[in-house]
């Protein structure tokens, strides 16, 4: 990553591959490390966990027929969100996992679907984490198992151990992890007071790569993308909600995330997912880039809505077209470019240090993309100067938009956390469609009578 974006994360997900896949693209273009079949699981770098070496953990879940019922059309599950975009520079929740239950910390990412723990498997490669080391259950994902396929960019991947799922994620910041599939025990607060013990697959991640030393501690990553193996594809193929995720990031830090309906989809703005990216939550239509309420002639814009991301990214095209607008409209405002504050690319300084991105809005213009659906509707994804904008520790306004071509990006055009503050954003997975409204995210839905 360029040095200037350190206080932030890019966490789009590139590449998920088995350990004995050949040498692949990722997502936008990088080549992978070449990883070669070998017939010693020693010889290739992997950990082979027979069912009979990992610690012990219920089989049973507490879910009844009954209960599913119930649950099938309405039910919903509402987590606690910490974390902001600056300084801390992520988002994460807190999920109970294993036999008895254990509390660890997950990133939340909606570019990547598979969620894993930092695991003592044993760990060849682990970075600090807030929690001790998950200890996998002894339930081990075959190699051949649907949640195992799903890993993959064909059926035609080798099974070198078949009675274990081995996987490697990459991340386009180039964070990995290497490590097996397991099931394991979550337990999970529905919104109608009732708790369940629901058994889902995740990753045990047994060697980590992590190139930047200052990176947060965590436990592991909560994949909310639209795979299989995502935790809300899980919740759905055993009927307890309905196949859509959501989340409210406030501005103040914090918010909350949501699985399933608990929301009013009369009051949001809606546009359709694409079904072609069959992995990301991007867009179908393409949009238009407004500045100031007023065309500015740069379109054909296509996005990805991402938590993975601090930041929002476009193509070098639109990102040059908008600074370009900027420096011009702030002409003759009490602001001059800050070139000693290396916070990200583009800062701005005032007379005196600024505390708060409201003593500044008034200088900046809103921006937003206007999404076309067939020709004809649009659906307008407002971005006012709080939601591209941040505060540095210098007291300098910087832009939360980047050059996502300095970074391999292409013509992707990714809508990271900073754009999504303060809006209730709805990825229906069930409808296909990606919908979004203003909110007060620091209001935490308790019930399912408490919709929003």
């Amino acid at each position: 990553m360029n040095s200037k974006m350190k206080s932030g994360k890019l966490g789009l997900l590139v590449l998920l591959v088995l350990l004995s896949s050949s040498t692949c693209s990722a997502w936008f273009g990088s080549k992978h490390k070449s990883s070669g079949a070998s017939s010693s699981s020693s010889a290739s770098g992997r950990n082979s966990i027979r069912p009979d070496e990992a610690s012990s953990s219920s089989s049973s879940s507490s879910s009844s027929p009954f209960l599913l019922n119930r649950f099938r059309s309405s039910s919903s599950v509402v987590f606690p969100v910490h974390g902001n975009v600056y300084p801390v520079g992520f988002y994460n929740v807190t999920l109970n996992i294993g036999h008895p239950p254990r509390p660890y910390f997950l990133d939340i990412d909606t570019g990547s679907d598979l969620t894993w723990l930092q695991c003592d498997a044993p760990c060849s490669r682990c970075s600090q984490t807030p929690h001790p080391l998950y200890r996998p259950s002894n339930d081990l994902v075959p190699c051949r198992h649907p949640l195992c396929a799903s890993l993959h960019h064909n059926d035609n991947y080798d099974c070198e151990v078949p009675h274990q799922c081995d996987y490697e994620v990459e991340y386009a910041d180039h964070y990995s992890s290497l490590g097996v599939l397991v099931h394991d025990v979550y337990t999970l607060n529905f919104t109608n007071g009732v708790q369940l013990k629901v058994r889902m697959a995740l990753g045990c991640g047994y060697d980590q790569i992590f190139p930047d030393p200052s990176h947060h501690p965590l436990d592991g990553m909560l994949g909310l993308g639209r795979g299989k193996t995502s935790l809300t594809s899980q919740l759905n193929s055993q009927g307890m909600v309905r196949n859509v995720i959501g989340h409210c990031l406030s501005a103040q830090g914090g918010g909350y995330i949501f699985f399933g309906d608990v929301y009013d989809s009369s009051r949001l703005t809606w546009t359709p997912m694409s079904t072609r990216d069959y992995k990301h939550y991007s867009t179908a239509g393409a949009a238009d880039l407004l500045f100031g309420g007023k065309k500015t002639g740069v379109g054909n814009l296509f996005a990805v809505f991402d938590t993975g991301s601090s930041y929002t990214y476009f193509n070098s095209y639109a990102y040059q077209a908008l600074i370009s607008w900027l420096r011009k409209d702030l002409a003759g405002k009490p602001l001059k470019e800050a070139h000693d504050d290396q916070t990200l690319p583009l800062c701005w300084h005032g007379k005196r240090p600024f505390r708060s991105i409201y003593e500044v809005r008034k200088y900046f213009k809103p921006i937003a993309l206007s999404f076309t659906s067939n020709g004809r509707s649009k659906a307008q994804f407002e971005m006012p100067p709080e939601a591209y904008l941040i505060i540095s520790n210098m007291g300098n306004v910087c832009l939360g938009i980047l050059n996502g071509s300095e970074v391999g990006m292409g013509d992707l055009n990714l809508i990271g956390d900073i754009s999504m503050l303060n809006k209730v954003m709805v990825f229906d997975n069930d409808k296909q469609s990606i919908g979004w409204t203003p909110a007060d995210c620091d209001r935490v839905p308790k019930s399912r009578d408490v919709s929003i």
